[in-house]
């Protein structure tokens, strides 16, 4: 059994966000079904890519979903699909998208065939305009503060931060509109832009009433760990670590570690403050630097991991992603959350389940994601209950398709 057993979920989606927040529904049980057009929708051919070509990004977001394909173009496949978001079951009437059509996929229409239904829609910007992530972040300044420290350049984030942020707020709204709906009986509307989600984030964090009341804009810094202490050093063997002393714990596990107290106790003497605080540690930084600099520059960092791991620093080294999948075996090989899947024509890697641990449920295994139209059979006639003769006529219609039939 799993915690959100027996709740039914459609979703009709791109990006990041919605994907995302569909497959940690269907980890933690839901039967979430996809519906995308015949022939694939906006994300089914996104890199990255395997060698012949499928999309490992579809693959990764899209685990452990159903998929029902169906021609869009038409109206008996977008009268299909509204039956099906609409359709009968106290657990079921929950909708998730980021692609709606007014007049079709939109609230207003279709609660006139649920009253109860519950939806949740991701916008670009709060008037309905188009955003994504990498629109998003350089609008609200984040890549101004991004970089080496005394650059100029912009730098854009890797990591769809917003996505992801927003992908859990569909998850919890969601999850709060079916509870009220359990109580009361009532349908919601749960509308949010991803602008917004992100404005808020930087608000929560203290960043708009800094540029507000500040003087000056903030900088960059690097790989510096703003406000506190946070530094990454070169060693000896052409490694690169960081070394984090935000708390005053980790400051002086730290100094221990690397025998620099002495070294660091003239240093607040000259400078005439205690290094024990740490807006003084991030206003010193540099004078801080010059002091470990050289201790790591002489050592491997064979020389020093196991000494740091058994003082219980917080440290990493820098590492590619290949580099971490075969170094760090905690993380990947050796934990339970990672399953190696076999995947046709693309070959075994490892897949994560859900990181959630619920004390009174076991884990889903890890899983796949379905073939484009895997189960339309299944959901026309579980779901919609139509026969095999209605089902066949939909398929030789070119109404729907599957992975086998028509697609």
């Amino acid at each position: 059994m799993s915690i959100l057993r027996g709740m039914r979920v459609f979703e009709s989606s791109a990006f990041v966000a919605l994907p995302l927040a569909g497959m940690q529904l269907a980890q933690m049980g839901a039967e979430v079904i996809r519906f995308d057009n015949l022939g694939g929708g906006l994300d089914h051919f996104r890199r990255p890519l395997a060698p012949n070509g499928e999309s490992l990004f579809w693959h990764g977001l899209n685990k452990g979903k159903k998929s029902f394909a169906v021609n869009l173009k038409s109206e008996q496949g977008r009268e299909l699909v509204s039956d099906l978001i609409t359709s009968d079951g106290e657990d079921a009437g929950l909708f998730i998208t980021n692609l709606r059509v007014p007049g079709w996929t939109d609230y207003e229409s279709l609660k006139k065939k649920r009253a109860d239904l519950i939806m949740v829609t991701l916008k670009g910007d709060r008037h309905g305009g188009p955003e994504v992530d990498y629109t998003v972040n350089p609008a609200l300044g984040i890549p101004h503060i991004t970089g080496a420290e005394g650059s100029h350049e912009p730098v854009a984030n890797a990591l769809p931060a917003w996505d992801c942020v927003a992908g859990n707020m569909v998850v919890s709204s969601l999850l709060a509109a079916e509870r009220d709906r359990f109580r009361s009986g009532r349908g919601q509307n749960v509308e949010f832009a991803l602008k917004d989600a992100a404005a808020a984030i930087i608000g929560h964090l203290g960043m708009i009433g800094e540029a507000t009341i500040s003087d000056q804009q903030r900088g960059k810094s690097g790989n510096s760990v703003y406000g506190a202490y946070g530094q990454d050093f070169e060693c000896a063997c052409g490694g690169r670590v960081v070394v984090i002393g935000l708390t005053l714990r980790q400051w002086r596990g730290l100094l221990k570690a690397t025998d620099k107290a002495q070294e660091i106790k003239s240093l607040e003497q000259n400078l005439g403050l205690s290094l024990d605080d740490e807006g003084h540690r991030w206003e010193n930084r540099h004078e801080i630097n010059n002091v470990f600099r050289s201790w790591f520059a002489e050592r491997k960092i064979t020389d020093f991991e196991n000494n740091f791991n058994e003082l219980g620093l917080t440290w990493s080294r820098f590492r590619t992603t290949k580099e971490a999948l075969t170094e760090d075996a905690d993380t990947f090989s050796d934990n339970p959350m990672f399953q190696k899947l076999s995947f046709e024509g693309i070959g075994e890697y490892m897949v994560p389940r859900s990181p959630l641990e619920f004390s009174n449920y076991d884990n889903l295994p890890a899983q796949k994601p379905p073939k484009l139209g895997q189960h339309t059979e299944e959901i026309l006639a579980d779901v919609m209950r139509l026969g095999s003769g209605e089902i066949g006529g939909l398929f030789d219609a070119g109404i729907v398709g599957s992975a086998t039939k028509n697609l």
